[in-house]
């Protein structure tokens, strides 16, 4: 039946308000999208300023990007360390789920560098800010080489740094990602690069947090009647009479000897032989299953007596801050979009509202800036032969008006030793 348009009108509204309740009903408690004013929100720290060593951060959308308004902050010098941190109001993920997002661009082609962020509980000197300062949460991506190509998920527990025991790779190229993490109250965790999940699992097995709930009995051992063998030859299955005999190979039947094969100069004549029908390679005895077969053995496990369980592993009482800290060989890392909230749906939205939306645009001019820097390097690649071929030749003519010299000096010494000889001949006659 046909919906009238009053009616139709109604369901729009009760749509529209069930989203807005949706939206309402999330926290976000940070959300940085480096808009006017975002230096008041963020702490430069002093590490490693007095070394001279503290990289300086710019405000830019980079070289390439989908929106030049949309801004970020920016290593910008070689060689250099980088630390900054904002506040927040403080919060505990106790009994919500906790996602961690943020956008970052490698621009300079990263070779051996990071790209993480970090949640940081209780209180800091944000102006004393370094690597050295305890975190509760390190995630994102981490390149160097092409050994060290993952995503870091690191989280701190008794003032332990625990690492992913899986590998998850990150993006490599020159382009905006988003990286998320999610992390539920059940301690099981996703991981998402584009809005597209790369990865997840639980904290109790993916991470050595606590120690395993389960031990293998070493004291164990296999059964000596214990059958492994799933199949066991058919003892009713009988190789029939005669099989082995069965040639592989037979004269062709339907062979001619040539009419102008002659036997005595090219001797007696044979078929060919072609493949027998009736062979069918050597004979195998059928398998059945095995009615004593118990399985693979496996040692049994245990209770571990050291293992304890922390219903609220993946919680963290005191969050109050983010921090990215980097060293950086090769500067151009941008980051943007930071988020941390409770609800996983406005997180996606938000990808989609900003990587999503300009992704395309900058793909291109990315794809515009490539070709014109190779033909930058191929310009500069021809003029250094150019003057590699100047300079080539410079030195040939020299050697050449060198070597002309040596002549000349050399039959000018000659011409002098001759006259000499017959000065002396005159003499003695």
């Amino acid at each position: 039946m046909a919906i009238r348009p009053r009616n139709a009108r109604a369901v729009c509204i009760v749509a529209a308000l069930l989203a807005f309740a949706a939206v309402a009903s999330s926290e976000v408690f940070f959300e940085e999208r480096f808009g006017d004013g975002w230096e008041t929100r963020w702490v430069k720290s002093d590490w490693k300023r007095d070394d001279g060593m503290a990289g300086e951060w710019v405000h830019t959308a980079g070289k390439w990007n989908g929106d030049p308004e949309d801004k970020g902050i920016q290593t910008s010098e070689d060689y250099r360390f980088y630390a900054i941190s904002a506040e927040f109001l403080e919060f505990t993920n106790r009994d919500k789920t906790l996602v961690l997002q943020f956008s970052v661009k490698h621009e300079q082609k990263l070779d051996c560098g990071g790209g993480y962020i970090k949640l940081i509980s209780g209180e800091i000197d944000q102006k004393a800010f370094s690597g050295d300062t305890p975190y509760s949460i390190m995630f994102g991506p981490d390149i160097c080489g092409d050994n060290t190509r993952r995503v870091h998920a690191i989280f701190s527990h008794n003032g332990t740094n625990h690492l992913h025991k899986k590998d998850v790779m990150c993006m490599v190229d020159q382009l905006t990602h988003v990286y998320t993490l999610i992390v539920k109250p059940d301690a099981t965790y996703s991981i998402l690069i584009d809005n597209v999940q790369k990865d997840k699992g639980s904290l109790y097995e993916d991470w050595d947090i606590l120690p395993p709930r389960k031990l293998p009995d070493t004291e164990a051992t296999k059964p000596e009647d214990w059958v492994e063998d799933e199949y066991i030859p058919d003892p009713e299955d009988k190789k029939p009479e005669g099989y082995d005999d069965i040639p592989k190979e037979i004269s062709d039947p339907n062979a001619l000897k040539p009419d102008n094969w002659d036997d005595e100069e090219d001797g007696e004549w044979t078929a060919p032989k072609i493949p027998n029908p009736e062979y069918h390679g050597p004979w195998k005895q059928r398998k059945m299953k095995n009615p004593d077969y118990k399985g693979k053995w496996t040692t049994p496990m245990l209770d571990n007596p050291e293992f304890v369980d922390d219903p609220y592993l993946y919680a963290y009482p005191r969050l109050k801050y983010i921090g990215i800290e980097l060293w950086q060989v090769k500067s151009g890392t941008l980051f943007d979009n930071i988020l941390v909230c409770d609800d996983p749906e406005y997180a996606f939205e938000l990808t989609e509202e900003t990587w999503g939306k300009h992704k395309d645009t900058e793909e291109a001019q990315f794809e515009q800036a490539w070709e014109k820097m190779k033909e930058e390097e191929e310009a500069e690649k021809k003029r250094q032969e150019e003057e590699e071929a100047k300079n080539d030749e410079s030195e040939a003519s020299e050697d050449k008006e060198e070597s002309n010299d040596d002549a000349e000096a050399k039959i000018e010494e000659t011409v002098s030793n001759d006259s000499k000889q017959e000065e002396a001949q005159h003499d003695e006659l």
